[in-house]
């Protein structure tokens, strides 16, 4: 079955190892047949979320700027990929902001229900993604029919591109063909 398969790519640098990771993902999904759509956050504009809470009656934020037509595109997407470096282990204020932006899905109807979490960093070792996890299963908790289903994570990468040769390139194009 063809699944709609959104990547959001949340990195500031241009081609970025997390971003290229997604790439990667996103290169398997679609040689499955998967219709795949990547938005990189860089060249969005996104502002903070205010906490005013209107969004859970109005299924919308107050906050004109991109995040309206990126939840459309989240809402209508079977999949969704989060991809990020890791900044002081955790998701970059990028990614978080987009996570906290998107509480008018919330209380809305919404077709995704795997989540993969794509991820790189300079440090290497379990208790760099494990922390990351966490902070997206906290957002996944909140919406009933959502789950984790993959994590990739490419630990030891700092410099541009150095993720190339790394064994999780490989993990990446693997779990986007088995999505």
């Amino acid at each position: 079955m063809q699944k709609k398969v959104l990547i959001l790519s949340s990195s500031p640098r241009i081609g970025s190892n997390s971003e290229l990771l997604a790439d990667r993902f996103a290169q398997g999904a679609s040689e499955s047949g998967h219709l795949v759509e990547k938005i990189t956050l860089r060249d969005q504009q996104i502002y903070f979320c205010k906490g005013c809470l209107a969004c859970v009656k109005n299924n919308r934020c107050v906050i004109e700027d991109d995040m309206a037509w990126i939840l459309g595109k989240m809402k209508q997407a079977d999949v969704l990929v989060f991809a990020t470096p890791v900044y002081y282990y955790e998701m970059c204020g990028q990614m978080k902001t987009l996570l906290d932006r998107s509480n008018p899905l919330y209380t809305d109807t919404y077709a995704f229900s795997d989540i993969y979490l794509i991820m790189t960093a300079a440090e290497d070792g379990d208790h760099v993604w494990k922390r990351v996890v966490n902070g997206l299963e906290g957002w996944i908790e909140c919406y009933e029919k959502a789950h984790l289903s993959g994590v990739v994570f490419g630990g030891g990468v700092n410099g541009p591109k150095e993720i190339i040769s790394h064994s999780a390139m490989q993990k990446a194009y693997e779990m986007g063909k088995a999505v």
